[in-house]
């Protein structure tokens, strides 16, 4: 039997976890989080890919994990709609997708507050170093430690986050924080508003609430706002946060400064009224830096890196999550292809994926360019949504 260490615990790694399960591995993930992932994020718009672990199960609900907004919308400065079309999409929320795929797995073999700070590998499997001291072997490693990853510090040294040149304001507003006739008009849509220096984009999600019990999801407003910001000191300015520290890739909810919410707020006045009220109806918005990476390599040896902890695309293609969905289930066929030959598995499983990465990467820096600084997307073209091209994220209705 293949023994394999998932190093990360979220949608990737989990997703990694249950289809090499489900060949027939031992698997054991360490998530360095000392609780559950709650709250991670906000939207996240469904691909195949990310929802395929649920979709091949009998009785399985879509419903109960995303909902199907009814149109396509581009709004223009009045708050009229000037493009709609029917929408192929369905939306879903981090929590809705992790708590999901965490109930399918051995909850004895996920660990919380298991950081795993090293690793070497022999001709014969791969040693683990886990912070506190304790030490575990696997016939695989696999890391799915995210955009911070520390496995890819480890392996690609000289790689480094590159900035794309803008950040996203982000926000979640539910139905009663919202005036009833704005939730009304935008709760059924994805709708984009485009600027001559950046774009937004709102669009509702399934929220479930945290209190025990809690099952019946509730629609929220999803909002980004992209804005460009110079690197340097302008952006260093708008990433310390209230306590003075210097935040790298987000400033989360509560931490923003509140010289920066109030100019951000006033700047929103400008903006068409529906999407200004969504804005000024956000109690805590929280700011997400753009950046992108592409690796040479994902695989070394027994060990290999999956999701965001090897490509980052700039989220345009809303592909992040299902890049990591399809990272770990072509794994899990290339390691039953193989027969437990997991060097020989990993061979042939990363040219495909480098590829897919690549041509991701590159779509989502030419949307950017496109919607942030050359003004070039147009109202009506079709949402960029896609993994390995423009549209195939589209989901049943």
């Amino acid at each position: 039997m293949t023994c394999v260490v998932v190093m990360g615990g979220s949608l990737g790694g989990l997703t990694a976890a249950l289809t090499l399960r489900d060949i027939g591995c031992e698997v054991t993930v360490y998530e360095r989080s000392p609780g559950p992932l709650v709250g991670q994020g906000a939207g996240i718009v469904l691909n195949p890919a990310t929802v395929r672990y649920f979709t091949t199960r009998p009785g399985f609900d879509l419903d109960s994990v995303s909902m199907a907004p009814h149109w396509v919308r581009y709004m223009d400065q009045t708050g009229g709609t000037v493009h709609e079309a029917p929408c192929p999409y369905r939306f879903s929320s981090y929590n809705a997708l992790y708590r999901g795929l965490l109930d399918c797995f051995e909850a004895e073999r996920y660990h919380l507050g298991a950081a795993v700070i090293g690793f070497d590998q022999d001709n014969d499997g791969v040693n683990v170093q886990l912070a506190g001291g304790r030490r575990d072997r696997c016939d695989l490693l696999v890391c799915a430690d995210g955009i911070r990853s520390t496995a890819r510090r480890l392996l690609l040294p000289e790689l480094a986050l590159a900035y794309a040149g803008y950040i996203a304001w982000r926000g979640t507003v539910s139905p009663a924080e919202l005036d009833p006739q704005i939730y009304a008009t935008l709760h059924r849509a994805v709708t984009y508003h485009i600027r001559s220096d950046g774009h937004l984009l709102v669009y509702p999600i399934p929220v479930v609430d945290q209190a025990p019990g809690a099952t019946t999801p509730q629609l929220h407003l999803n909002w980004l706002w992209y804005r460009n910001v110079a690197p340097g000191p302008a952006l260093d300015e708008l990433m310390t946060d209230r306590a003075g520290v210097a935040r790298d890739l987000s400033l989360p909810p509560g931490m923003v400064q509140e010289g920066h919410l109030a100019q951000m707020r006033a700047d929103a006045v400008r903006l068409p009224p529906p999407l200004a009220e969504i804005i000024h109806s956000t109690a805590q918005p929280f700011i997400q830096v753009i950046v992108d990476l592409e690796p040479p390599q994902m695989a070394f040896g027994r060990v290999c890196l999956i999701g965001d902890a090897a490509f980052v695309a700039r989220p345009h293609a809303a592909a992040g999550t299902a890049k990591a969905a399809e990272d770990a289930w072509t794994l899990s066929t290339a390691v039953a292809e193989a027969g437990g030959d997991v060097i020989a598995a990993l061979r042939r499983w990363e040219p495909g994926q480098l590829q897919l990465g690549q041509r991701l990467v590159a779509r989502t820096r030419e949307t950017g360019r496109r919607f942030q600084f050359e003004s070039t997307w147009h109202e009506g073209a079709p949402l960029p949504f896609g993994l390995y091209e423009v549209g195939d994220s589209a989901m049943p209705g």
